[in-house]
């Protein structure tokens, strides 16, 4: 989803290894160390204020959901969810011409991508789950809600997963884990000879 960013997956299992469930912490040999709200800002510019991303899942048409918000309906559901690949081969290019309904649309196919496939993936990295949709209903809204908290709560959540001995995959933004790690422990990260930018993940 963006270019040029590859993951280290030994660095991330050597951090995985690290995991403690019990304190959400990293046991380093220079002591224990975590993930905050403050390093969710500064890996990825997302707000780390306002409304918490939480509440049941409603039980919704979800055909009617995606015609209305999305304006168009998947030829299939795998359950709440919806593949990556239609959202986009659906969603490519949008036209000049477009309406500001057209516009409002794109804008939540694209957000949906970012939350399926960077944000809060699953372990197929390929299903989006369409309750994310429906935060995305009204977009002002949206933009008003603690995504970054929403983002590092499922972080921990996978990382607690990972430990234990029979899972052999992890979700959850591991370019935020990596990028933590590059920036919190310098030893690990490739020399890179560019001044700092925030948000850190577009350097």
């Amino acid at each position: 989803m963006l270019g040029g960013t590859k993951l280290d997956p030994t660095l991330i299992s050597a951090l995985v290894e690290r995991w403690r469930p019990e304190t959400h912490t990293f046991h380093l040999p220079c002591g224990e160390c975590t993930i905050t709200l403050e390093d969710v800002s500064l890996q990825l510019g997302l707000p780390v204020d306002g409304e918490v991303v939480t509440g049941p899942v409603l039980s919704a048409d979800w055909s009617e959901t995606c015609e209305q918000l999305l304006g168009k309906v998947p030829n299939k559901f795998k359950g709440s969810r919806i593949e990556m690949k239609w959202l986009e081969d659906n969603f490519k290019t949008i036209k000049a011409s477009a309406s500001d309904v057209e516009k409002e649309q794109f804008a939540r196919a694209f957000i949906l991508k970012l939350i399926g496939g960077l944000l809060m993936p699953d372990k197929s990295r390929n299903l989006v789950h369409l309750r994310w949709l429906l935060l995305l209903a009204d977009l002002k809204e949206a933009g008003r809600l603690s995504w970054g908290s929403a983002v590092l709560a499922t972080l921990y959540r996978e990382m607690c997963r990972a430990t234990q001995p029979e899972k052999a995959k992890i979700s959850g933004c591991m370019l935020l884990l990596q990028s933590w790690a590059w920036y919190r422990l310098p030893f690990l990260r490739p020399r890179v000879d560019l001044p700092y930018e925030f948000p850190l993940v577009i350097w």
